[in-house]
């Protein structure tokens, strides 16, 4: 699964996604993104958009805000579930990332890794959004991030990871017009292991109301065998 990340390089989203259209984003550095925050997130669309967007998926058809709304779809199962199936043919984004994390589990222990790409760029996540209209009349826009199986490198740390699109996929996963299922889901897949990086980073990055620099900075860990206990 993903379930934290970051958005560092925010003063390159516009360039970088071809983003003419703002709309009302906070455009801060953001080292810790948790479930149930506000997110920047691309639209389809050619100019693109950017919007914030609530990470936790609540289908439009909806009856209530339910407490556990799901943060990741796994690729495989898209078109099987009416949970998703209906946005992934219909409202497909992007969710900018540089870099997300994943825990290894080690003895009983939990270590948080930080994995980027080895260049620092900003990338994104393949991303499917629906908007629920709550029962005063809002309109709440949600999203959740699509997982596939992991690459060379993430696999020595989790079982899963998120779809990274490449350039040339982002633009076609955001495309209206592009109805091809076949050629959506072939998008779908793990993301070069070549290109990537993960290195442990420190605990803190467990509590989201942590969020600063230091939460990416490398770590040693030092594990001390049976005892099960690690110096972070």
């Amino acid at each position: 699964m993903c379930g934290r990340f970051t958005l560092i390089q925010v003063e390159k989203i516009p360039e970088r996604f071809d983003v003419k259209i703002i709309v009302e984003v906070n455009l801060k550095k953001r080292y810790n993104i948790s479930p149930d925050q506000l997110v920047p997130i691309v639209f389809q669309g050619s100019p693109n958009k950017l919007e914030e967007m609530i990470w936790g998926f609540i289908p439009h058809w909806s009856k209530e805000r339910s407490k556990k709304r799901p943060i990741n779809a796994r690729a495989e199962s898209l078109l099987e579930k009416d949970m998703f199936k209906d946005s992934f043919l219909k409202r497909r984004c992007l969710v900018p990332s540089d870099g997300f994390y994943e825990w290894k589990k080690l003895g009983k222990e939990k270590i948080p890794y930080y994995i980027k790409m080895k260049d620092n760029s900003l990338f994104a996540f393949a991303g499917i959004y629906d908007i629920w209209i709550s029962p005063e009349g809002k309109a709440i826009k949600t999203f959740t991030i699509i997982t596939t199986e992991p690459n060379e490198l993430v696999k020595e740390i989790h079982e899963r990871m998120p779809v990274i699109l490449s350039k040339e996929n982002e633009k076609i996963w955001v495309n209206k017009e592009e109805k091809d299922i076949n050629k959506l889901l072939s998008l779908l897949k793990p993301y070069p292991a070549e290109e990537m990086e993960a290195y442990p980073v420190s605990k803190k990055v467990n509590n989201p109301q942590n969020d600063s620099e230091d939460l990416i900075r490398p770590v040693k860990i030092f594990y001390l065998g049976r005892q099960n206990k690690l110096d972070l």
